[in-house]
């Protein structure tokens, strides 16, 4: 094979492996998707900070919005979460969390990968 057709293949090689993402990038919840100790963890830390004080499990009437079903108030992206999360919404109850948690940023992440995973299918 000539010098010429194997970097050909080389850079045709190279633009397959550079198109595999499409563009799409992934939250770092997702990483915990599959992985049941760090969903059991976001489930215990939702329960007992979200969920202890304004969220509910089951959609009950509560002033607080419910988190498991397709109606998101302020963005249902996990980007969009974690900004609510982290810094609250003026004029309501939600208060500004920061990272305020035992495993800081991973424990949040965490709590929005058991929220991804219990989330109603939407249409």
């Amino acid at each position: 094979m000539t010098l010429k057709k194997k970097l050909i293949i080389i850079f045709a090689g190279l633009s397959l492996l550079s198109c595999e993402n499409d563009g799409a990038t992934s939250s770092p919840a997702d990483e915990y998707l599959n992985d049941s100790e760090a969903l059991k963890r976001g489930r215990l830390l939702f329960v007992g900070t979200c969920a202890g004080y304004c969220h509910k499990l089951t959609p009950e009437r509560s002033d607080a919005p419910y988190l498991f079903d397709c109606q998101w108030l302020h963005g249902g992206s996990d980007e969009e979460i974690y900004t609510v999360v982290t810094g609250g919404v003026s004029g309501t109850r939600m208060i500004a969390f920061g990272e305020n948690f035992p495993e800081g940023a991973k424990d949040l992440w965490k709590i929005i990968a058991f929220l991804k995973s219990n989330r109603s299918t939407c249409s």
